[in-house]
């Protein structure tokens, strides 16, 4: 048997963390078994699915790099198969059309809430004469196809994370609507009906997805029954919870992929941080891996039952390990596009291999990709703001005649490199009787108008080369004098 999975994503938004976690599992399963991953893009609420949301959703499994080996597939290019599906079960006497009211549902809900009763429909329609049928046909009212579900039915299935599932049929809320209705007949699926159509019809032999469709696995199951078709294997994996242990939603701040992907998080560090997220290796230990890493290790044994916290810092510090290891020129590339959305100019002399020291400069400092910006910005600006602590270290005895003594070391003709550098600080040292330290420290609050920052040496010969150091030094002159 070849491992079939799918992803089904519904396009009413932009991809939730919490779908991508989903995808993250599916894909590892298949990858791991040599199976196959299949995309189906679950578009038929019309009133809310938008083309945006499904292209929002395509770019976001590619930039995670979660390749699917068919699709993606479209419900709303597959009506005709639902409305046979739903004939058939019509045709064999297990589904019926009902012809209740909204106002009579409504009706029986404040009944049923008044008594402390769970809302349930009574299946008050479900053995309608024709004669009756043809009355409410002829009042002119609606109807929608509904599923029997026999209440004193037991539903049993094993389930891959959580073990023995048991389901009574009189805990899933009467007969299940399963498709609406058109002027021209059957229309709309619903849900759980075009799930199991769709699941069937693509061979999928494992469903993986959150812990929140366990009720709806109960329902499939007894639609696969009814189609005669072989049931396939469920998982249910657990839900990501905020630090307080309730549901991730849009209060916790960021939840979808281009969210985190335009706060300067890596797409290796995500899906890394993601697999984290109630599964973890053999090894305890380990906490880097790649996606094909995890693959060759994944297993539901080792997937936990309870909700996973969603853990910031855990995610800082993991996308700090693939932001440090990475090569500086792929690092470029990813902070090009940071640094021009910030404003930065970086055409006005500043060529490749100055960006590339520039990133070298800064990796070790660099938490997410964002970070970048603060800690370069005294590379892209001709002015220095001088905060007090500057202004106070620049007034300190011999700094004045320290910087001016550089200023006239410095040769305008010939680029500066390391070695002239510490030879300009030593001859400054020794000349003017200073202690190192002081020199050292008045030279970075001249040229970044700070007292802190990345190797202050490197930072000289950056500055040097787009022809800004000298004109630092003058600033911190003219803004003590």
């Amino acid at each position: 048997m070849t491992v079939r999975v799918r992803l089904a994503p519904s396009p009413t938004g932009n991809l939730h963390i919490g779908t991508a976690r989903t995808a993250v599992f599916n894909w590892l399963f298949a990858r791991h078994l040599g199976g196959k991953f299949i995309l189906r893009v679950e578009d038929t609420d019309t009133s809310r699915s938008r083309p945006e949301y499904t292209e929002n959703i395509l770019e976001g499994l590619r930039w995670l790099g979660l390749d699917w080996d068919e699709g993606p597939f479209f419900q709303s290019k597959r009506l005709d198969l639902y409305k046979q599906g739903v004939q058939t079960l019509l045709d064999r006497g297990l589904a019926y059309r009902c012809y209740t009211t909204t106002e009579e549902l409504e009706a029986l809900r404040e009944a049923q809430k008044a008594r402390n009763e769970a809302p349930r429909y009574d299946n008050r329609h479900r053995n309608l004469t024709p004669k009756q049928e043809a009355a409410f046909q002829a009042e002119g009212r609606s109807f929608v196809i509904r599923f029997k579900i026999d209440d004193a039915r037991e539903i049993v299935w094993n389930d891959l994370v959580r073990g023995k599932m048991v389901w009574r049929g009189s805990d899933l809320g009467g007969d299940m609507v399963i498709a609406r209705a058109t002027e021209d007949g059957i229309g709309q699926p619903l849900y759980n009906f075009a799930v199991v159509i769709d699941d069937m019809d693509m061979q999928i032999t494992h469903v993986i997805r959150g812990e929140d469709h366990i009720a709806n696995t109960a329902k499939q199951i007894l639609l696969y029954e009814a189609f005669e078709a072989k049931t396939p294997e469920f998982a249910h994996t657990p839900l990501i919870l905020n630090m307080e242990g309730r549901k991730l939603s849009k209060r916790d701040g960021v939840t979808s992929i281009c969210d985190f992907q335009e706060m300067g998080f890596t797409a290796e560090a995500l899906v890394n941080y993601m697999t984290l997220l109630g599964w973890s290796p053999p090894d305890s230990t380990q906490e880097i891996f790649t996606l094909e890493g995890a693959a060759k290790e994944f297993s539901f044994e080792r997937v936990n039952k309870a909700g996973a916290k969603f853990d910031w810092a855990k995610l800082d510090w993991i996308n700090s390990q693939y932001i440090h290891k990475m090569p500086v020129d792929k690092l470029t590339d990813l902070l090009i596009p940071v640094l021009e959305k910030a404003g930065c100019k970086l055409n006005d002399g500043r060529e490749r291999q100055w960006l590339e020291e520039l990133v070298t400069l800064a990796q070790p400092s660099l938490t997410r990709l964002q970070d970048i910006v603060n800690l370069t910005k005294t590379f892209f600006t001709t002015e220095v703001e001088y905060g007090e602590e500057a202004i106070a270290q620049l007034k300190k005895e011999g700094v004045i005649g320290s910087l001016e003594a550089i200023i006239a070391a410095l040769d305008d003709k010939n680029p500066l490199d390391a070695t002239t550098a510490g030879d300009i600080i030593k001859q400054v040292v020794k000349g003017q009787k200073l202690k190192k330290g002081l020199v050292m420290r008045s030279l970075r609050a001249a040229l970044t108008g700070e007292l802190n920052g990345p190797d202050l040496m490197q930072s000289w010969l950056l500055l040097n080369k787009i022809n800004l150091d000298k004109s630092r030094l003058n600033q911190a002159l003219a803004a003590v004098n």
